[in-house]
């Protein structure tokens, strides 16, 4: 199974915010930046940071996606 950020990118679109925005707000770095576009693993604090930023639920940036 592979995890997908597709939610995220989607969340910040309707939330008139990008990427450099949302390095911003939650201070994580650009290298966690781009795991998250690769759909690599993330600490769980970083993924926690992102959802209060953002007013929402992990559900609302991460998914499983099944082969």
């Amino acid at each position: 199974m592979k995890i997908t950020y597709n939610k995220l990118w989607k969340l910040l679109i309707d939330k008139g915010m990008n990427k450099q925005d949302l390095c911003n707000a939650t201070k994580i770095s650009a290298a966690t930046m781009a795991k998250l576009g690769k759909g690599e693993n993330v600490n769980t604090e970083i993924l926690i940071r992102i959802c209060s930023v953002l007013d929402c639920n992990i559900s609302d940036i991460m998914e499983i996606e099944k082969p």
